[in-house]
Formats: structure tokens, C-alpha cells, sequence
């Protein structure tokens, strides 16, 4: 008879209830995730410290961002239209969300968050 304590947790993917040991590894049989119990934890943490854009890319110093959508600005009567490129960007752990400092060529430097953005 198993212990209520020795149940696995539950998959990190799809919450599912029905995890098992295979070895050293344990597996989701309703989505087939596997992972290692004790990396459990430290892959979540990492997933969350990375900077993503609005489509769920990775976002790294230097690379090229497409806006996407036209954004207002104090001081410009057309703001920053959709579509417009961003090249050689730099992450920060800005205020209010504003993640990224860039320079725009006709606005100059700016603070982007990258909900707005998607890597070109």
C-alpha cells in the first residue's frame, strides 16, 4: 500500500494530477512531459527570469525588434507607427514594465516594453 506522502507532484506543463516514476525521472502521461524532480523548480525560475516578447520569444542584447502595434508619444504627434524596426536593443529591469532601451531613428532613446514587440 503507498502513502499519501509518496504521491509525485503534479506535471509542472499541464498540472496533471497523474505523474509517475520511470527510474530517475518522472513522466505526465497526459501531455508526456519528463523531467528530473530536483530541476523542477530551477527550469520554472528560468522560464520567468527571461525577458519575452509578445509572441513568446526569447529576447537577447542586440538583437532587431519589430513594434507591433502604433504607439503613442508625448511630444510627437504620430508616435511610433506599427511595423517600425528597432535594431540593437538592450534589456534592463526598467520601471513600470519598460524592459528594453533602444534608440528609434526620428525619436531617439526610448524605453519599450516587450509586450509590444516581437523579434525580427
Amino acid at each position: 500500500m503507498t502513502d499519501a506522502t509518496d504521491t509525485p507532484p503534479s506535471c509542472p506543463e499541464c498540472s496533471g494530477a497523474h505523474t509517475y516514476e520511470m527510474g530517475t525521472l518522472l513522466i505526465c502521461p497526459e501531455c508526456g512531459h519528463e523531467w528530473a524532480p530536483a530541476a523542477a523548480e530551477p527550469a520554472a525560475d528560468t522560464r520567468d527570469a527571461a525577458i519575452r516578447d509578445a509572441v513568446g520569444n526569447i529576447l537577447a542584447d542586440g538583437d532587431t525588434v519589430t513594434v507591433i502595434k502604433t504607439l503613442k508619444v508625448k511630444g510627437s504627434p504620430s508616435g511610433i507607427k506599427a511595423g517600425t524596426k528597432v535594431r540593437n536593443i538592450r534589456l534592463t529591469a526598467g520601471v513600470d514594465g519598460h524592459d528594453i532601451d533602444c534608440r528609434i531613428d526620428g525619436f531617439g532613446p526610448m524605453q519599450l516594453k516587450s509586450s509590444v514587440v516581437k523579434k525580427a
